[in-house]
């Protein structure tokens, strides 16, 4: 079975949802919508694979976000126990976040690209894309995956919520990467040229969920059947057809994530 679409980057595993997450999947799965449950440190980790076990359209991504659990570091012999199992697909979501933090603090920035380089090792050993999250932070994350490419070709991933320059967004995809789009789109044209320039083979749709609502849904906690406003908005950004665009989509990111 194949979707109809697929959101490559959710929250369904954050608080946010209540006792409301099995109307908020139940919908998803009517839409033929699915999506990649995402973990910020171990215990969401944990949660995304418990919902991926329970649904046939939900997968799950393992790994510790760069500043929104500062304290936690990434436990390789608990990690290694969940990329193990068949639905985790990707390591992350990881990468560098300078947004939040004094931009004089080195030592941050530093224990920010030890802990992704940590993410970088796990996934080539383990064959798995990475999950990245990046805020004012490309050029340095774009140095580092430069590193390690060179010697393993065979690392891939995603750049999810992309909003660096077409620039950046040329030197992701010269190694392989895509890039995910999230309900912004919808409503900012600062995501156009991106989207409008890059090859239709880079591109993923996601939602960030349950932040970042599309239109015409803004204000309201975002889900991944809103993942379809997405997709159209990319559809009409690059003056395609939008059928054949879900059909893109939903490849690259099959693909993305090797499920057959």
């Amino acid at each position: 079975m194949i979707p109809e679409f697929f959101d490559i980057h959710s929250h369904l595993n954050f608080p946010d949802y209540g006792d409301e997450l099995l109307l908020i999947i139940n919908r998803m799965e009517k839409n033929g919508v699915w999506t990649t449950v995402v973990g910020t440190d171990l215990k969401t980790s944990k949660e995304a694979l418990v919902l991926a076990e329970k649904h046939e359209g939900i997968f799950a991504c393992v790994g510790v976000h760069p500043v929104d659990e500062p304290q936690q570091n990434f436990d390789e012999l608990e990690f290694e126990k969940l990329v193990a199992h068949p639905k985790v697909v990707a390591v992350g979501e990881c990468g560098l976040d300078y947004f939040r933090i004094d931009q004089n603090d080195i030592e941050e920035k530093e224990r920010q690209k030890n802990l992704f380089i940590k993410h970088i090792l796990f996934a080539i050993k383990h064959d798995k894309p990475l999950m990245i999250h990046s805020r004012s932070a490309y050029d340095d994350l774009i140095d580092i995956l430069q590193f390690y490419k060179k010697e393993n070709s065979h690392l891939l991933g995603n750049v999810h919520f992309f909003s660096g320059n077409l620039e950046q967004a040329k030197k992701f995809i010269a190694m392989g990467f895509t890039l995910s789009f999230a309900g912004p789109i919808t409503f900012a044209h600062d995501y156009d040229e991106v989207i409008r320039s890059v090859p239709e083979t880079s591109i993923l749709s996601e939602t960030d969920s349950p932040f970042a609502s599309p239109v015409p849904h803004r204000g309201r906690r975002n889900e991944p059947s809103f993942v379809i406003e997405v997709a159209k908005k990319i559809a009409q950004i690059r003056g395609e057809d939008e059928e054949k665009t879900r059909k893109i989509l939903v490849n690259n990111a099959l693909k993305l994530f090797k499920i057959h």
